[in-house]
């Protein structure tokens, strides 16, 4: 089976929360250091977490970042502003995961899932007053620099709440990069850009969104939450259906998960500022220890990228 691949490189960056945002910069990081800077794709594509990820390694170096986590630093390590979060917020978390759960059940389809979390999203914003929106643009406005796109092709995945549409932003979309990553990172109350309203990017295709890479030579996928979704198998949306389709049109593919001693990291503690730093060191050390294969494949080597990286 031949198909043109229009371009060499896609880094895809997936969601997973404030901890996932921070072992991505970890994992990134590890490799910058080791000498394989993956920041150079031509391609990224971010969803949720990873849509911050991406804005912030647009206007910072992976060292950079990485060293503003450790430092539990707000500005560009993506933690909220100050007091936005007060003390590990674990039962919201588990409450949100509760209520998403209850929706994919009722729910026939991906295209009916999505609907049905806009509406809920909707309804949660109806009985609001509203501030949030401001709050929330603000909050993610702190977390990185960069307030124009990259000159690199730049994906921003969302669902339009409304009708359930998927979306992807980029530069020529007409959105500020800091509405869509709002926008990506929406996933209990919808957000605003001009007369739509937007909810989480992880609903679009799963938390990571690879089909966006299609048409590329080499696909990385780093995903915090390792390919689990709580959405069924057999809507084929799930990370490793994504990586199978990208291979039968020709793309080489690796994925990096969390090593499974970090999970904890992760699912209910994903909001949770104290875990940013140690997932973080995971990430990195997750990353040094990859770079020397990955710098193979990254680098276009003839046998590397044969099969994902399920790593730990």
């Amino acid at each position: 089976m031949h198909h043109t691949l229009q371009n060499r490189s896609a880094l895809v960056l997936g969601g997973g929360g404030s901890t996932g945002n921070a072992w991505l910069i970890g994992v990134v990081a590890g490799l910058s250091d080791a000498g394989v800077d993956v920041t150079a794709a031509d391609v990224t594509v971010g969803t949720s977490a990873g849509s911050t990820a991406a804005a912030q390694l647009a206007g910072a170096t992976p060292t950079e970042l990485y060293a503003d986590v450790l430092r539990g630093a707000p500005e560009r390590a993506g933690i909220p502003a100050a007091g936005a979060v007060a003390r590990a917020p674990e039962r919201p978390v588990v409450d949100h995961l509760d209520r998403t759960r209850r929706i994919i059940d009722s729910a026939k389809d991906p295209a009916d899932m999505r609907r049905r979390m806009g509406a809920a999203a909707l309804a949660r914003a109806a009985e609001s007053d509203g501030s949030w929106q401001e709050r929330w643009h603000d909050t993610v406005a702190s977390r990185f620099t960069a307030r124009r796109w990259p000159e690199r092709t730049l994906l921003i995945t969302a669902v339009d709440a409304e009708t359930g549409d998927p979306v992807v932003f980029d530069r020529r979309s007409g959105a500020d990069l800091v509405d869509a990553v709002a926008a990506s990172c929406s996933s209990g109350l919808p957000y605003p850009i001009g007369d739509r309203w937007y909810i989480d990017g992880g609903y679009r295709c799963n938390a990571e969104n690879a089909d966006l890479a299609t048409g590329c030579e080499r696909v990385l996928v780093l995903s915090p939450f390792g390919g689990r979704s709580l959405t069924p198998a057999r809507w084929g949306n799930r990370l490793a259906s994504q990586v199978h389709d990208l291979r039968e049109r020709g793309s080489r593919v690796e994925t990096v998960y969390p090593e499974n001693r970090h999970e904890h990291l992760f699912g209910a503690n994903a909001m949770d500022p104290s875990s940013r730093s140690p997932a973080a060191r995971a990430g990195y050390g997750l990353g040094s220890e990859l770079a020397p294969r990955l710098a193979e494949f990254w680098n276009g080597g003839a046998d590397a990228g044969g099969d994902a990286h399920n790593h730990g």
